[in-house]
C-alpha cells in the first residue's frame, strides 16, 4: 500500500468513526474528507494543538471528557487510558466550532488522537508536565536532592584529588628535610643526595601510579557495587591514608607517606572516573554538560584551597606540614556520612540489577515529580539495545567495530589533555614569575592567584557548557593553548634580550590556564559518559583513565630531561600535540549537547559504518511506520 492510500485511509476511518467530532476534523481540513494526499502534517497539528491546550489549562478542571487529571502532575500514562476508555463512548451530533468552549475543543482533539494512536497511524508522544524535559513551558530543572548529591559526590571524591596533587608541592623542602632527619635517627648518618632525591622522586610518582591502578579498578567495582556504592567503597583509600600522613612525623616515618602517596593515588583514580560516570546517569540531558563539569570544578577548587593552606604563614612549616596532608581524609568523611542518603544511579539500577521499582523511586526523587515514564523508557530502550552485548571488558572494547571511533576519540582526548602541557605549564610558572621580577616569597601568592583563575574559568565552562556545547569548548580550548605554547616559547627565548619579554611569559601562562581550564580539563570525562552506552561505559572509563594516568605520569618523568635538552623550546612540542588533538576534534568528535545517549550513539553507528551498536544485535530497531515521523 503507497503512503497516500495509508493516509487516506487513515482520514476516511476518522471520518466514519468520529462523526460527533467532524466540525473539528474540518478545522483542520478545510476541504473535508474528500481532500486526497498526506494528512499526517494535519494530525500532528491535532496533537500539537492538544498539547498545548492540555498544557495551558488548570490541572485542577475538568475537561470535556469528564476527566479530571491529578493536581501538579502531567497527563500520565495512567489518565491516557481513562481517557481512552471515557472516548470508546463517542459523543453525537455535529456542535458549531464558533459555539465551542476550548475545554470541548481539547476533549475531541484528545479523541482524535487517541483514535489515530490506538490504531497505529500517529506516533504516540509522551505528553509532558510543565516543567518537564520537553515541555514548552519549561525544561527539567536542578532539584535539590540532584544538587545536594552533585555538591557531595564532587566534594568528597574529586576535591581530593585536586587537593592531593597540590598539597605536597609547598612543604617539599620541609619532607625532605624530615626523610632525611628520619634517616638520620636510624643509621646515625644522613642520605646521600641522589638517594633523597629517589626518595622524593618516588613519594611523589606514587601518586599517578596509583591513579593508574584505581582506574583499572572502575570497571569491576561499578559493576559490583554500583557508582554510589564504588564512591562510599573508595572513601577508604582517602581516611586510611590520611590517619596514616598525619601521624607520619610523631610515629618517625617516610614510609607512611610513600605508602599513603598511593593509596590517595588509587582514590584518586577511581574518583576521577566514577564521579563523572555517576553525575552523567543520574542528570537529565538537558543538564548533564553541566553537572558533568563539577566534579572538574572540585578538582580545581582541590588546587586552590591545597596552595592557600600550603602558604608558609599557615601550614607549609614545620609543625603544620602533616596536618597539611591529613585534612584529605575530611571530605572523605562527610561524604560517607552523607552520600548513603542519595539514589543510586537509575541507569544502574534498571539495567544492570534489573530493579524497576528501585530506578523508579530514584527517578522520582531527582527529578521531583512522580510521572518518569518518558525517560524510564528511554533507559530501557538504551537496555534493549545493550542486551546482547552483555558485559563488555577493555579487551572487546578494541575488537568491536562499533565503537571504533568511539575509544580512538577518548583515547586521543584523555592524551591531549595531559600531553598538551598543563604540568609543565606549572612546572615552569615559578621561574616565569621570578624572571618578571616576582620576589621569591612573593610567588607562592602569584601561584595561588593563578589556581583562582583556574577556579573562575571552570565555573565559567559549568555555565557555558550547555550554551556553546562541548565540540565548541574543547575546540576553543586546545586552540588558546596551542597559541599560548607558541607565544611563550617566543617569549622565554627572548626574555633576556627583550626587557618586557617576562611579562608576555606571565600573560600566556594565565592564557594557557584560561583556555584548559574551559575545554581540556573538564570535557573529556563528560564525554566518556556520553560516548559510550551502559554496558561498555566502565571499560571505557577505565582505558580513558589509565591513559589519562600514564600521560600524567610520562610527563612528570620525561620533561625534566626534555627540559634540560630544549629547555625554552620544549613547548613547541606541546604546541604540536595541542594542534593535531584540535585537527582531530574539528575533523571527528560530534557535538553531544542537549541529545540522549541513544541519539549521540547512533551518531557514532554511522561515523563506524556499521548498521549494528553491536554484532549480535541492532541498537536501534527501525521504527514502524506509525513512529516515523514525516
Amino acid at each position: 500500500m503507497s503512503l497516500e492510500a495509508f493516509y487516506y485511509r487513515a482520514d476516511e476511518s476518522l471520518w466514519e468513526v468520529l462523526p460527533g467530532d467532524r466540525e473539528v476534523l474540518c478545522s483542520f481540513h478545510p476541504s473535508g474528507p474528500e481532500s486526497r494526499g498526506k494528512r499526517q502534517v494535519a494530525w500532528m497539528l491535532m496533537a500539537t494543538s492538544w498539547m498545548l491546550m492540555a498544557t495551558a489549562s488548570s490541572s485542577s478542571r475538568v475537561g470535556a471528557d469528564g476527566l479530571r487529571p491529578k493536581k501538579g502532575s502531567r497527563r500520565n500514562s495512567a489518565f491516557v487510558i481513562l481517557a481512552e476508555r471515557k472516548s470508546q463512548a463517542l459523543p453525537s451530533g455535529k456542535p458549531k466550532m464558533e459555539q465551542q468552549s476550548p475545554t470541548k475543543k481539547e476533549g475531541a482533539l484528545r479523541r482524535i488522537c487517541l483514535y489515530l494512536w490506538r490504531q497505529r497511524y500517529l506516533p504516540m508522544p509522551v505528553m509532558p508536565e510543565p516543567g518537564a524535559e520537553g515541555s514548552p513551558v519549561h525544561r527539567q530543572r536542578l532539584t535539590l536532592v540532584l544538587s545536594l548529591a552533585t555538591l557531595i559526590a564532587a566534594f568528597g571524591s574529586s576535591f581530593q584529588y585536586g587537593y592531593n596533587v597540590a598539597a605536597v608541592n609547598s612543604p617539599a623542602e620541609l619532607m625532605k628535610e624530615f626523610y632525611n632527619q628520619t634517616y638520620y635517627e636510624r643509621n646515625n648518618n644522613y642520605i646521600n643526595e641522589f638517594s633523597l632525591t629517589l626518595l622524593w622522586s618516588v613519594s611523589v610518582s606514587m601518586f599517578p601510579f596509583g591513579g593508574f591502578l584505581g582506574s583499572l579498578m572502575v570497571g569491576p567495582l561499578v559493576n559490583k557495587f554500583g557508582r554510589k556504592g564504588t564512591l562510599l567503597f573508595n572513601n577508604i583509600f582517602s581516611i586510611v591514608p590520611a590517619i596514616l600522613m598525619g601521624c607520619s612525623e610523631v610515629a618517625r616515618s617516610f614510609e607512611m607517606i610513600i605508602v599513603s602517596r598511593l593509596l590517595v593515588g588509587i582514590c584518586a583514580g577511581l574518583s576521577s572516573n566514577v564521579v563523572p560516570m555517576y553525575l552523567g546517569e543520574l542528570a537529565p540531558k538537558n543538564l548533564r554538560g553541566a553537572l558533568g563539569v563539577v566534579p572538574q570544578l572540585f578538582i580545581t577548587v582541590g588546587i586552590l584551597v591545597a596552595q592557600i593552606f600550603g602558604l608558609r604563614s599557615l601550614l607549609a612549616n614545620k609543625e603544620g606540614w602533616p596536618i597539611l596532608l591529613g585534612l584529605t581524609g575530611i571530605p572523605a568523611a562527610l561524604q560517607l556520612l552523607l552520600l548513603p542518603f542519595f539514589p543510586e544511579s537509575p541507569r544502574y539500577l534498571l539495567i544492570q540489577k534489573k530493579d524497576e521499582v528501585a530506578a523508579k523511586n530514584a527517578l522520582k526523587k531527582l527529578r521531583g515529580w512522580g510521572d518518569v515514564g518518558s525517560e524510564m523508557e528511554e533507559i530501557r530502550q538504551e537496555d534493549e539495545a545493550e542486551k546482547a552485548a552483555g558485559f563488555i571488558s577493555v579487551l572487546k572494547l578494541f575488537s568491536m567495530r562499533s565503537l571504533r571511533w568511539q575509544v580512538i576519540s577518548i583515547i586521543i582526548l584523555m592524551g591531549g589533555q595531559q600531553l598538551s602541557g598543563v604540568n609543565a605549564i606549572y612546572y615552569y610558572a615559578d621561574q616565569i614569575y621570578l624572571s618578571a621580577g616576582v620576589k621569591h616569597h612573593d610567588v607562592q601568592y602569584v601561584t595561588v592567584g593563578t589556581g583562582a583563575v583556574n577556579v573562575l574559568m571552570t565555573v565559567c565552562a559549568v555555565f557555558v557548557v550547555e550554551l556553546l556545547g562541548r565540540r565548541v569548548l574543547l575546540l576553543l580550548g586546545f586552540s588558546v593553548c596551542f597559541a599560548a605554547c607558541c607565544v611563550l616559547t617566543a617569549a622565554l627565548a627572548l626574555q633576556d634580550t627583550i626587557s618586557w619579554m617576562p611579562y608576555v611569559s606571565i600573560a600566556c601562562v594565565i592564557c594557557y590556564v584560561v583556555g584548559h581550564a574551559l575545554g581540556p580539563s573538564p570535557i573529556p570525562a563528560l564525554l566518556i559518559t556520553e560516548i559510550f552506552l551502559q554496558s561498555s561505559r566502565p571499560a571505557a572509563f577505565m582505558v580513558g583513565g589509565s591513559v589519562h594516568w600514564l600521560s600524567n605520569f610520562a610527563v612528570g618523568l620525561i620533561f625534566p630531561f626534555i627540559q634540560v635538552g630544549l629547555g625554552p623550546y620544549s613547548f613547541i612540542i606541546f604546541a604540536v600535540i595541542c594542534l593535531l588533538t584540535t585537527v582531530y576534534i574539528f575533523l571527528v568528535v560530534p557535538e553531544t549537547k542537549g541529545k540522549t545517549f541513544m541519539e549521540i550513539n547512533q551518531i557514532f553507528t554511522k561515523m563506524n559504518k556499521v548498521s549494528e551498536v553491536h554484532p549480535e544485535k541492532k541498537e536501534l530497531k527501525d521504527f514502524p511506520i506509525s513512529a516515523s515521523g514525516l
